[in-house]
């Protein structure tokens, strides 16, 4: 016997009664942020590996440990996208929108990709949603995207939200922090672990998301970003606190909280649910004001954040969502009048499926109360019809151009 095959670790099917939850998230993303002015883009599955090594950082675990990297047919280095930001700026560049009125909004919804330790809510094959304020480096741009992604977890009923945040300062700004906390990790070196150890050069700042005992020991006393802020870096962020106040939005302010990509400056924050465990971290995102420039376009700040559907959804983060409704099920002898039937209806704007089971009447009606149809219509080999109210449960026998009329004018008639 031949060994059935599997889907991939890391990845998984969306099954039919999963599938109308994630619409219904969709949906619902696309309502609330583009009431918002965001305009929905799409990017390429996979892109220049460059791309992700210049604008993510080589010295992020992303780049370093977790890229799907392929040469393709020409010999060029591609990689299956890990994260959303960078290809979007990569578009903004591309297409010159620049040239476009500021800010420029966008919104995404698709597929990423990491190699990670696969388990409950990370999956090496993941949706993110997604938005993006690029050529504003106001802090309203900042307080609205943190308000949008709190506002879609709020509406779709995701429990335990925690909002936390934080500001980085500008890159040049953070010079003087970078040294004097790597300064601390290595007046403390034996006690961290072999991963901060190893990135007390070229990534510091990462020892605070460490799990390691001893370095979390080590990091209780480590100087913090927020004392060595510049005064408009300090003024930026307690502007984009205010506005967040004025919205009514709950938040805490976390000095040990960092980002796993070296483009943010400036405001960073995630949102995390109780409800996950280890793996709290529904979204996150920030300021990124010199990427597009990093990438060879124009100078252009930035502002974005992206969620994780299956972490969402994890947390209880399901939208009200009904199957829709079946108008009308056609059933009987395999035939082209029934064929047509099905066809003359859906002109007409009318939900109906053909019955290609070959099931019994009593077959028939068990389905229909299966999709919550309305209707049933019934046709014999030699063409005639009985309609059935699946509500009343009355049934007439009814010509069958007559059918489609009487479903638009219900029950009655």
């Amino acid at each position: 016997m031949t060994d059935r095959i599997q889907a991939p670790r890391g990845t998984y099917d969306v099954l039919p009664d999963q599938a109308a939850a994630r619409a219904a998230l969709e949906a619902h993303a696309r309502e609330v942020l583009e009431a918002a002015g965001y305009e929905r883009i799409e990017t390429p599955v996979f892109e220049h590996t460059e791309l992700f090594s210049r604008g993510v950082g080589e010295s992020t675990d992303v780049v370093q440990k977790e890229m799907y990297t392929f040469s393709d047919g020409g010999g060029r280095s591609l990689t299956l996208r890990p994260e959303g930001t960078a290809a979007v700026c990569r578009a903004y560049a591309e297409h010159g929108m620049h040239k476009l009125a500021q800010p420029v909004k966008l919104w995404y919804l698709g597929q990423f990709f990491r190699y990670e330790r696969a388990q409950a809510g990370r999956y090496r094959q993941f949706w993110q949603v997604g938005a993006e304020a690029l050529g504003s480096d106001d802090p309203a741009v900042d307080a609205e995207s943190i308000l949008l992604l709190a506002t879609l977890l709020g509406d779709l009923g995701a429990r335990g939200v925690q909002v936390r945040v934080s500001s980085l300062g500008r890159v040049e700004a953070r010079a003087v922090y970078r040294e004097a906390l790597q300064a601390h990790l290595r007046a403390h070196e034996e006690r961290l672990s072999e991963e901060v150890r190893a990135r007390i050069d070229l990534n510091p700042l990462r020892a605070f998301d460490s799990d390691h005992p001893g370095t979390r020991e080590v990091m209780r006393d480590a100087p913090l970003l927020r004392d060595f802020l510049e005064a408009d870096d300090a003024a930026h962020f307690a502007e984009v606190l205010a506005l967040l106040d004025a919205a009514d939005v709950a938040y805490e302010v976390d000095p040990t909280l960092v980002r796993g990509l070296d483009y943010y400056a400036r405001t960073v924050f995630e949102v995390h649910s109780t409800e996950l465990g280890a793996q709290s971290a529904l979204g996150g995102g920030g300021r990124y004001d010199g990427l597009v420039a990093q990438i060879g376009g124009p100078p252009t700040p930035g502002m974005g954040w992206a969620a994780g559907i299956e972490r969402i959804l994890l947390a209880g983060g399901t939208p009200p969502h009904a199957a829709p409704p079946v108008d009308l099920l056609v059933a009987g002898p395999a035939g082209p009048l029934q064929f047509k039937l099905a066809v003359d209806a859906r002109h007409a704007g009318l939900r109906a499926q053909v019955d290609l089971g070959g099931r019994s009447r009593k077959g028939v009606l068990k389905q229909a109360n299966r999709l919550h149809a309305r209707y049933v219509a019934w046709m014999d080999d030699d063409g005639h019809a009985q309609l059935k109210d699946m509500d009343s449960g009355e049934q007439q026998e009814v010509a069958v151009d007559a059918i489609v009329r009487d479903v638009l004018r219900g029950p009655g008639l």
